[in-house]
This record gives structure tokens, sequence and C-alpha cells, in this order.
């Protein structure tokens, strides 16, 4: 096992098959969790912060489990030297990098599909789980959705979607098919077809964040500039 490859064994199939079965194992896990708790799981209700919050820590704590048990069995067992979990400070260009992506590229991805389609792609429907989320936030709720929206989600997705999903993938075929891929499945598992076309324009973002500097630290901190300028549009602007 090559020391600059210490995932070297991990192939494409074995990263998909982890990657799925990490992805069902976190969200039943969270079903239960809020089942358990909150006693419901209804798109027509306003879920309480912190449903979102045990939900979001469930699904976490499953993900970092299956990739640690993959970084003992094919890696070096470190998950930080495995997944590339690496920062410097020239990526704080992720912020700029970002808030571009959030107001410039999503607009100029869904701008099209409003004119296209207006009842299906509106601003209000676009933004409406945002929005859901902001108004479910009030006095120190709003410190925990910030921790959750800007720092749990991004780690933690860029672990198991750059760190894991790419990296597999990137062994087995063309690094650019590889983005693309891991990008069309980082789009759809938010569950959101209205919010496909810009997620995926900014999966593509990151992908290429990460295999530039091969290190997570870049798409990492792409990803927190790019999920607090969305949190502050819709609590702020």
């Amino acid at each position: 096992m090559s020391g600059a490859d210490p995932l070297a064994l991990l192939t494409a199939r074995r990263t998909l098959t982890f990657w799925a079965m990490a992805f069902v194992l976190a969200n039943i896990a969270a079903s239960v969790i809020v089942l358990t708790t909150y006693g419901t799981i209804d798109d027509d209700v306003l879920t309480p912060i912190w449903v979102v919050g045990i939900s979001g820590l469930s699904m976490w704590a499953t993900y970092l489990y299956v990739v640690s048990a993959i970084s003992n069995k094919y890696g070096s067992g470190n998950v930080f030297t495995d997944y590339r979990i690496s920062f410097a400070w020239r990526d704080l260009w992720g912020v700029p990098i970002g808030i571009a992506s959030q107001f410039l590229l999503v607009t100029a991805v869904t701008f099209p599909l409003t004119k296209l389609f207006p009842d299906q792609f509106s601003v209000e429907e676009v933004e409406k789980r945002a929005r859901e989320l902001s108004d479910a936030a009030t006095g120190g709720w709003v410190l925990v959705l910030f921790l959750v929206v800007v720092v749990g989600a991004p780690v933690v997705e860029e672990i198991v979607y750059r760190g894991l999903l790419q990296q597999g993938l990137d062994r087995s075929m063309n690094p650019s098919v590889a983005l693309v891929i891991t990008a069309a499945i980082f789009a759809a598992i938010h569950l959101q077809p209205i919010e496909f076309p810009g997620l995926f324009a900014f999966a593509l973002v990151l992908g290429w964040t990460y295999r530039k500097t091969q290190r997570l630290g870049l798409p990492i901190i792409t990803h927190m500039a790019f999920n607090a300028s969305g949190l502050f549009a819709v609590m702020v602007l």
C-alpha cells in the first residue's frame, strides 16, 4: 500500500457500496431518533431546531463510524491522513468562492428554470426549505442552527463525498467523470428536486477545489461559506 495513497485498496465498487451502506444506515438512524424523540416525520409540520440537531448528529455519527471503519480496514487507520483532512491559510479562498457560488452560480443556474417553469422554480420555492429552518430558529436555537448548517454538515459531507466517494471513484475512472458522478450523487441525496440544479453546480465547484488541492481544507471552507451566506440571506436579507 503506497504511503501517498493510503486508501489504494478502496476500489470504486467498494467505495460506492460503502457509501450506499452509510447513506442507508445514517437515514435509518436519523429516522429512528426523530420518531423516538419527536414522534413524527411530517414535511408539512415546521420541524423544531432541536429535532434537526439530533437528526443531524445521528446521521453524522453513522457516517463518521463508517469512514473510520473503512480507514481501519483499508487505510492507515488515521482518518485525517486517509481522507486528506488538512488546512492551510490559502484555503480561506474558499470564503469568496463559497459566497460567489451561493449568490452568483446558483442564481445563474436557476434563473433560466424560473423563466421556463415559473411555478416550480420560483424564488420562494427554491428558498422554501431554508426559510422553514430559519423560521423555526429563535433565540439560542439560532446558534444550534448555525452549528448544524455551517459547521457540522459541511465537515461531514466533505469527508464523505469528496474524501471518500470522489477519492475512491478517481481510482477506477477518469477523474472528471468521478467528479461529475460525485456531484450528481451529492445533489440527489438532499432529496429536494427543486434544489438539484443549484446543488449539482455547487458540488462541481467543491469537486474541483478538492481535485486542485488534493485536500479537504478548501472544499470544507467553501462549503461552510456557501451555507453561511445562504443562511444569512434567508435570515437577514
